[in-house]
């Protein structure tokens, strides 16, 4: 029988991680065009989405996958190494903080977008808006931490461990290189930061694909 009719409904929805991750790259780079004047190499992604901005309708449009897509994958890895008991302990911990990450990012951004585009923080929306950065960050690093140190422990696991590293350089790449470059090269380095979530997330969407390795009866608590 063929591998690919043994995979489950939940196994499918793991493609949702690509998927999500292609909408996110279109919006990126499409949304622009809406949005005269618009710097991508300045300004925050997050100025495309803004409620304000003349770009928000496309931006809504081509990130529909992206928003859905996103929080629905890491659900379903989460469900599946719960019910299959894939690795240990700490590696299940990991993920489920990172799940918890994208769902505060999820609800978080839609009731705390930013009113204006390239607005300085003053508002409550505003402030309530980097109040959900700090939780989505805080998650981010703490769940990818614990991934990395799973993945060490648990050689089937690596290379889960292997993409949050990649990952979490990402992140930390970010800041480093808005407080090393001027702030005209802003927007290339918070690209970095919101890239390592996504990207995990259709990384895992692809093992989820794969079943995880076929390691569903193994229990390493």
């Amino acid at each position: 029988m063929n591998k690919n009719m043994k995979k489950k409904l939940i196994n499918w929805l793991g493609l949702l991680g690509i998927v999500q991750l292609l909408s996110y790259i279109a919006a990126l780079v499409f949304s622009p065009l809406a949005f005269p004047g618009y710097n991508w190499m300045e300004q925050a992604a997050s100025d495309l989405s803004a409620t304000n901005a003349p770009s928000k309708l496309l931006w809504t449009q081509l990130s529909a996958f992206y928003d859905s897509g996103s929080v629905v994958c890491a659900t379903c890895v989460a469900i599946y190494i719960s019910e299959k008991k894939i690795s240990t302990k700490m590696f299940r911990v990991g993920i489920y903080l990172f799940v918890i990450m994208n769902w505060i990012s999820k609800v978080g951004y839609q009731m705390f977008a930013l009113s204006d585009a390239g607005k300085d923080i003053g508002g409550f929306q505003e402030v309530m808006h980097m109040v959900v950065t700090a939780f989505v960050v805080l998650l981010s690093i703490v769940s990818l931490v614990i991934l990395i140190i799973a993945g060490c422990k648990d050689k089937e696991m690596k290379g889960v461990g292997v993409w949050a590293a990649i990952a979490l350089g990402m992140m930390f790449m970010g800041p480093i290189g808005m407080m090393a470059f001027p702030p005209q090269y802003f927007g290339v380095f918070e690209r970095f930061s919101t890239f390592a979530a996504v990207g995990f997330n259709a990384v895992l969407g692809v093992y989820l694909f794969k079943g995880f390795g076929k390691r569903e009866l193994i229990n390493q608590e």
